[in-house]
This record gives structure tokens, sequence and C-alpha cells, in this order.
């Protein structure tokens, strides 16, 4: 699996921003796509995921970024897998990657996902 996160940038406290993960390569039936993002001198956190075989709606999300950010994928268009991220505050700048594993176990532990984009960088300013 390869994936490739895109979007990132320099926004207003306040603002909205759209990542995109890019998704191509071997796919396995049953999966998890995440978000996740690592700020400078922190552990890498996660944000949401989103599970291949989860019933519309069976998202799971952070409580740092619940009702804030949105993970969606457009499956009648392509693999890929966004995240919405809306009245963001400075403290939500980091590296922003998005992450797969096989199966649909709702994890939020990084260790547990095989397969990482390189990151897209996020920056919020006050």
């Amino acid at each position: 699996v390869q994936l490739q996160a895109s979007g990132g940038g320099l926004a207003q406290a306040g603002g909205s921003l759209r990542l995109s993960c890019a998704v191509s390569g071997r796919t396995f039936s049953t999966y998890v796509l995440a978000w996740f993002r690592q700020a400078p001198g922190k552990e890498r956190e996660f944000l949401a995921g989103f599970g291949q075989k989860w019933s519309t709606g069976s998202t799971f999300y952070a409580d740092s970024v619940k009702g804030r950010f949105t993970i969606s994928r457009d499956l009648a268009k392509s693999m890929d897998v966004y995240l919405q991220m809306n009245s963001l505050e400075p403290e939500d700048t980091a590296v922003y990657y998005c992450a797969s594993k096989s199966g649909d176990g709702r994890s939020v532990e990084a260790q547990v996902y095989p397969y990482w984009g390189q990151g897209t960088l996020v920056t919020v300013s006050s």
C-alpha cells in the first residue's frame, strides 16, 4: 500500500484546511485508513479513522478533534481519504500523516499501522 498526504499549508486560527491522502497499490479486503499528527517534541497522535467495511457513519475520532475534524472518503470516485479541519487552533500545528492497516480494529496506536504516507505540514497562526 502506498499513501501520499497533501493539502497542508498555512492557515489562520479559526480557519479551515482539507487534507487528502492518495491511496494506491495493494489493498486488503478489510482495512482501516487513519489520520495522525505529530507536533515538534511530541508523540504521534491519532486523530480519526475510517474502516473499509464499516457502515456509514462508523468512523471514530480522538476527543481532541471531535466536532472540528471530519474524515471521509468518496468510494464512488477513488480510494482516497480526506480530513476536513475546521476551527483550527495554533495547537493544531503539526505534521499530518495518513496511515493504513489491514483488519477492522479501531486502533488509535500508531505502532499497529504498518503503512504511512510521507506527511504534510500544517501551520496555524494566531
